[in-house]
């Protein structure tokens, strides 16, 4: 077995899950139509786990999950349509897969976008923070239901470095005054991940469910497909030392999320953001590594989650 205490940067999902055995439990992964969430969906059935992929191209998640089918022997492996942007199909696949499914184990909120140019959608929400923070948001807390049948449960958050760019901005987070800045949305998205978590671990801990903000590290998948050579250039400047951005296999990148799904040794622990296969520290100044203290703040967490509810007009009972 892997020597868990030594795991890092280069770490797998198949040295993650080695020795665990997922076999009962259920999972859903959204975005699971390639990159990231496709190996982690791979990850979690090769471990037993029954598991709902989520795309937008349904036939292209149809092709992921023949593969993972076929690769792991587990038949246990389906794909269900979901746009995160869009609320109403949200709620459908929520409404959907709750009819066929009782109780929920591991929620991978893998899905989103990066640096586009300004889009918005139907409701006038800024696309950012609306596929990568409103809609998981809303998913999250309509399968909660589940996830507490599920219990012990865990809800994984795929955030980014990225958080750093940007806190939330809570008066004008869908740019109607604000210039906009695509690196400042994908920053205020991603840390609007991190709080989500946070204050989601501090609603249903008591009942079982936690949750956790992840960094998958630099990674070439189509989530970067926006981005012009002048915005590598940019990453790279930003990073200190002059040594650019050190770039992980897609393995190493679905690690982390992987392992905040299934980890025994963060039994009874949450609310935090994890990198590498750990638990990350607080980011010094100019670091390139930790979580900035913004995205963990649990009085912003708060605000974060109201103002969500105010979004989408609902209030939930979570």
């Amino acid at each position: 077995m892997a020597d868990r205490t030594r795991f890092g940067f280069e770490t797998t999902v198949d040295e993650v899950l080695e020795g665990i055995d997922l076999s009962g439990r259920v999972a859903i992964v959204t975005g699971a139509s390639g990159g990231l969430g496709a190996v982690a969906a791979r990850g979690l059935a090769k471990a037993g786990a029954a598991v709902t992929l989520t795309a937008r191209d349904v036939p292209k998640g149809e092709k992921v999950a023949a593969e993972i089918r076929s690769a792991t022997g587990n038949e246990a492996v389906s794909v269900m349509e979901l746009e995160l942007q869009r609320p109403e199909s949200v709620r459908r696949f929520a409404k959907t897969w709750l009819a066929e499914n009782a109780r929920l184990d591991i929620l991978i909120n893998n899905a989103g976008v990066m640096a586009c140019p300004i889009a918005r959608t139907d409701e006038g929400w800024e696309m950012q923070f609306a596929s990568c923070h409103l809609g998981h948001f809303l998913l999250t807390a309509l399968l909660a239901p589940a996830l507490e049948a599920g219990a012990p449960a865990r809800v994984v958050n795929v955030s980014s470095g990225g958080h750093r760019f940007s806190p939330v901005l809570f008066d004008d987070p869908h740019f109607e005054q604000t210039e906009y800045d695509k690196w400042v949305a994908y920053g205020q998205a991603k840390t609007a991940n991190v709080l989500h978590a946070v204050e989601l671990d501090r609603r249903l801990q008591a009942r079982g469910v936690r949750a956790f903000g992840i960094h998958p590290g630099a990674i070439v998948t189509e989530l970067g497909r926006h981005l012009q050579k002048e915005d590598i250039a940019l990453m790279n400047a930003r990073v200190p030392g002059g040594k650019g951005l050190q770039f992980k296999s897609v393995e190493a990148g679905a690690a982390t999320q992987v392992y905040a799904a299934t980890a025994p040794e963060l039994e009874g622990r949450g609310g935090c953001y994890l990198e590498d296969c750990h638990v990350a520290e607080l980011r010094e100044p100019d670091s390139m590594e930790g979580v900035s203290p913004y995205a963990i703040d649990p009085e912003a967490a708060a605000r974060l989650w109201t103002l969500s509810e105010e979004i989408l007009g609902e209030r939930f009972d979570v």
